[in-house]
């Protein structure tokens, strides 16, 4: 949320129970590091691949790394699950037809830059209009291509990204029966 007259995002500051306790703007947040609140979608098509991104090269934190197919601050106000439908239209350009499915939390800490994030998955098939001012670019990619990336070249994606990609379930990867083609 942005208060009238100022450019700048708000957030909600969260206790370490993540209960909100006030608001501030966002540069205030991250420079001292207090407890807000985020979300991150993964999103897979039909051939059960995951979308990913690479962060714009202007991102405050791990600018060009690889990241979520979405992800986003919740604003001042605002709750996890509207922030999920908001952040994948403006990042991805793209409207969900199916509610994301929350499939787990992470709390607040270092490798999450001190933000609580919530974790959904959705499925799209594409294709997507990047938003330039948060996405550099971004590809599908199989399960076992990110495990191997990701051992790699670890520093190629975020951190908070390979905290929930290690805490994925892969038997949630929706598939379809390979007779069905992608159109």
């Amino acid at each position: 949320m942005k208060t009238q007259g100022d450019p700048e995002e708000w957030f909600d500051v969260v206790d370490a129970e993540d209960r909100v306790v006030s608001s501030a703007p966002r540069s205030e947040v991250h420079r001292r590091r207090w407890r807000h609140r985020a979300v991150h979608v993964l999103v897979f098509n039909r051939r059960g691949e995951l979308f990913l991104q690479q962060r714009s090269l202007a991102k405050d934190d791990f600018p060009g790394a690889w990241d979520s197919s979405s992800a986003g601050h919740v604003s001042a106000g605002d709750d996890y699950a509207p922030t999920v439908f908001r952040e994948v239209a403006e990042e991805l350009g793209v409207e969900l037809e199916e509610a994301p499915i929350e499939l787990f939390r992470l709390d607040a800490g270092d490798e999450t830059a001190w933000e609580f994030c919530r974790v959904y998955l959705a499925r799209h098939e594409g294709p997507f209009v990047l938003q330039a001012s948060e996405v550099r670019g971004g590809g599908w990619f199989t399960a076992p291509a990110v495990d191997d990336w990701i051992a790699r070249r670890p520093d190629d994606f975020s951190s908070a990204f390979r905290r929930i990609w290690s805490r994925f379930d892969r038997g949630l990867i929706p598939r379809l029966p390979a007779a069905v083609s992608n159109p």
